[in-house]
């Protein structure tokens, strides 16, 4: 039979049998969406983890500013014993692209100082001649044979020092009596003041000990090395461990009075950091306690030691304050924290380098690095604004004039731009996560144009907790919770010199002794910014 005879046949399908085709269509569908959105989810996740593990090899490895390869990295990550120098010298910039060499070009460039030339050493150091004789050839004239004459001479300076001379300072106090009247007993005199008199140090070897530790970051048993290498002298490590605490008890009261008149101020950086505390409850364990710091550009810092790090601590500390309190994004500071109508501002520091992150661990995709690096030329052209006011000596008034004529226009940029990233980075990416935390923060960042006493940053705060970020790599921890608030009156003592340019040794030489005979009254006129003025007349 020929096709043309064949007659046509229609398909009747069973409509249940259609129905299940369509379910089963519907279901494959389903189960193809759920497979595209596994994999969509796997691909964002893969390059989150990527990212993190990106900044992890650069923090371990690379500094700030190296932007190091894929391939560098993943090298380097072989080689556990590799040191920075040789990551720094196999390390290389990538090329810049138009538009990064365009920015580049752009962004207002820091104008290079003048060298400053030899240093002048200090005036007020003793001066101690050393005259260098000519050879006996230089003593005869060449030509006559004759004796030549001294007619001046060509000075250098130089540093000299004497080595560390310790000796024994014997106290004798007199005892006197009448010969004739024996019944009127023993008069002695009274001893001398003394930081710890029952300690075996005097009060500069104690006070020796505090700089050593919390200026030069040299633990106390390192210290007590010293003692016993030079000198034969074994001391219990304790003995000096009281001579240190006691200095921080007496400094305790005055850092209450520096803490009251910080508060009555207008306006207060706060940060807190972690510090290892050895306590019974853990044994073998250390307990993570926290030094939480408050100062304000231009006065002292105060530190408060703290078993926790819970937001009941500012809400305590801040209670009845009612300024201005700037903080980095920690959650701890929230709208709770302070009287009615303080003003919580935030640090445009910590934004900018969530953005550097991004351009580190984005280096291959120069869409998003090229995003995150405008951000970050955006953000500097606003410090600029600042450096070029301290450069110049502005005053407040002065640097608001300059922060409202040329900020707006840089921040609608940035906000402009920070709108349209965000539409288009993955939100759990290292972009994604620095767009929603300034976003979010956008207006506690944006403060500066409102009240022309805050600083962009809280980078003065920060600086100050360097030495107990630093001293946690050398004492380690802290033996008791009971030594927390000692050792947190002298941080307290040594960065309020440190920032005021106090000489902080001559400071405790001068206010310690017969610290703990004075009154309440009278402790306001010996912290150290009282201590600056009365330096400064």
């Amino acid at each position: 039979m020929s096709s043309a005879s064949t007659p046509s046949l229609s398909v009747v399908l069973d409509p249940v049998a259609v129905e299940i085709i369509e379910q089963l269509k519907r279901e494959m569908e389903q189960k193809l969406a759920a497979r595209d959105q596994i994999i969509a989810l796997s691909e964002m996740k893969i390059q989150r983890l990527k990212e993190e593990l990106r900044l992890e090899r650069i923090k371990r490895y690379g500094k700030g500013s190296e932007k190091l390869s894929d391939l560098q990295l993943q090298l380097l990550d072989q080689e556990p014993a590799v040191s920075s120098e040789e990551i720094q010298a196999e390390s290389e910039r990538d090329p810049l692209t138009e538009d990064e060499a365009s920015q580049s070009s752009t962004r207002p460039q820091k104008a290079r100082k003048p060298h400053p030339g030899r240093n002048q050493l200090p005036a007020h150091l003793e001066r101690v001649e050393k005259i260098i004789a000519c050879t006996p050839e230089q003593c005869r004239c060449g030509k006559c044979g004759g004796t030549t004459r001294v007619i001046g001479y060509e000075e250098t300076e130089v540093l000299d020092m004497k080595p560390v001379e310790f000796f024994v300072t014997v106290l004798k106090r007199e005892k006197r009596a009448c010969g004739r009247c024996p019944e009127s007993g023993v008069q002695t005199a009274a001893p001398a003041e003394r930081i710890a008199p029952k300690t075996l140090f005097s009060d500069a070897v104690a006070i020796d000990f505090v700089v050593k530790k919390y200026c030069d970051v040299q633990p106390l048993y390192r210290q007590r090395a010293t003692l016993k290498r030079d000198l034969g002298l074994d001391v219990a490590l304790t003995t000096i461990d009281n001579a240190v605490l006691r200095v921080g008890e007496l400094l305790i009261p005055m850092v209450d009075v520096m803490k009251r008149d910080l508060l009555a101020g207008g306006y207060i950086q706060a940060d807190e950091t972690y510090v290892g505390v050895q306590t019974d409850e853990k044994k073998g364990k250390n307990h993570t306690a926290y030094f939480w710091q408050y100062s304000s550009p231009g006065k002292g810092v105060v530190f408060d030691f703290e078993m926790t790090r819970s937001g009941e601590v500012p809400r305590t500390v801040f209670k009845d304050f009612r300024g201005i309190l700037q903080t980095d994004g920690y959650a701890a500071y929230g709208d709770d924290v302070g009287a009615e109508g303080m003003v919580h501002a935030c640090c445009m520091a910590h934004s900018r380098r969530k953005f550097i992150e991004a351009v580190k661990v984005n280096a291959t995709s120069k869409a998003a690095d090229g995003d995150s690096s405008r951000v970050v030329a955006l953000m500097d052209a606003l410090f600029v604004i600042d450096r070029e006011a301290r450069e110049q000596g502005l005053s407040i008034a002065d640097r608001d004039a300059l922060r409202q004529e040329r900020a707006p226009a840089l921040l609608n940029d940035l906000h402009a731009l920070l709108m349209e990233m965000k539409n288009r980075v993955l939100p759990k990416s290292m972009a994604g996560k620095a767009v929603f935390y300034t976003l979010t923060r956008w207006k506690k960042l944006t403060l500066f144009l409102k009240y022309p006493i805050l600083e962009l940053s809280t980078n003065l705060a920060e600086n100050s907790m360097r030495p107990i970020s630093i001293g946690r790599r050398n004492w380690l921890h802290l033996g008791s919770k009971e030594a927390g608030p000692k050792i947190a009156a002298i941080f307290s003592t040594v960065e309020s010199c440190r920032r005021l340019g106090i000489p902080v040794r001559n400071y405790l030489a001068e206010v310690l002794p017969g610290m703990a005979d004075r009154s309440i009254q009278t402790l306001g006129r010996l912290t150290p910014a009282a201590y600056a003025a009365k330096m400064a007349k």
